[in-house]
């Protein structure tokens, strides 16, 4: 089946959102409450994972966001640029630090953080001569929800959908909220006003009921086809992932394998490779095979897009790795 998204000539795909650094805990507990040994920084944030995933893939490749002038934007800016993504809309805030997020996992693999996102450069950029200048010539727009809760994001992702749907652009979404999440009123309308504009939407577990409004998986389905997503990749973690397409086509497709030590990014490095696949010319079935190992590769790896993998990377690593049953 022919891409629904604009092809990767048309332009890069663009992320609007968070940039931080990962600091996480080498034992496992519960906070941080006692002084603990740690590994970091590691580059990251849900957008720029998903970016790097499809720079380093081949696709075009561009972020939009904030770090601060300390060496936690430059661990930042320095990996997104080797992994061919166009850094240009990256602002350097000269008053705020750059992001960060310390992590220490559970025993039963659940995860505490402390995050400064609010307080930081990452919630402090905006629409700029750069930003106008890389909108006019963007492909696809990518939005996870995450960014809905940064005021200066949400109101550089307003301008932008309309800027590049209007010039024949697509657009993607990858909800990265839970029900447990109550949002305002507005940040409501504004999420469900881009869900309906998705050419593609990125939901795992239970985001497709959110996404939604409606409970169950078939119904879920069926009513976000009637608010106007085209197509539909449902990331099931282990279990493996699931296409489906407007017209009733359905591709499962099993998860690869592994060993887990980091499964952070996982779901973004997912959606970066399987998005850059469909833009490049892929099949559906061709572009879950490369998803499904972009993000088992990735949970390999510790740091959150530390295993993020090339085409090379990727070939090597389904040629080697059995799926499970």
């Amino acid at each position: 089946m022919a891409s629904i998204l604009a092809p990767d000539a048309l332009g890069p795909t663009v992320c609007v959102g968070e940039i931080l650094v990962e600091i996480v805990a080498t034992t496992v507990g519960n906070g941080f409450l006692e002084a603990q040994p740690l590994v970091g920084p590691f580059a990251s944030g849900a957008p720029a994972i998903f970016i790097s995933q499809c720079g380093r893939l081949g696709g075009q490749a561009a972020m939009v966001g904030a770090v601060g002038v300390d060496d936690f934007g430059r661990v930042n800016t320095d990996r997104l640029k080797r992994d061919g993504v166009d850094i240009s809309a990256i602002s350097i805030d000269p008053d705020y630090p750059t992001g960060s997020a310390f992590v220490r996992y559970r025993k039963d693999g659940s995860r505490d953080f402390v995050y400064n996102i609010a307080t930081s450069a990452a919630a402090r950029f905006g629409w700029s001569g750069m930003v106008a200048d890389l909108i006019d010539r963007t492909g696809h727009l990518h939005v996870m929800g995450s960014a809905l809760s940064v005021p200066s994001a949400r109101a550089v992702i307003d301008k932008a959908v309309d800027i590049v749907k209007a010039r024949g652009g697509t657009l993607s979404v990858d909800p990265n909220l839970r029900k447990e999440l109550k949002l305002d009123e507005d940040t409501e309308r504004r999420f469900a006003k881009l869900v309906a504009a998705a050419d593609l939407l990125l939901p795992s577990g239970e985001e497709l009921e959110r996404a939604a409004g409606v409970e169950g998986e078939a119904e879920a389905i069926q009513r976000l086809f009637e608010m106007g997503v085209k197509e539909i990749v449902l990331k099931r973690g282990a279990v493996g992932a699931t296409y489906f397409a407007h017209q009733g086509d359905r591709i499962d497709a099993p998860a690869f394998a592994v060993q887990e030590v980091d499964p952070t990014g996982a779901g973004d490095c997912f959606g970066g490779a399987y998005l850059t696949c469909r833009r490049l010319g892929m099949s559906p079935q061709q572009a879950l095979t490369y998803a499904s190992a972009a993000g088992a590769r990735n949970v390999t790896v510790l740091g959150p897009m530390e295993g993020a993998g090339t085409r090379g990377e990727l070939d090597a690593f389904i040629a080697s790795t059995e799926r499970r049953p």
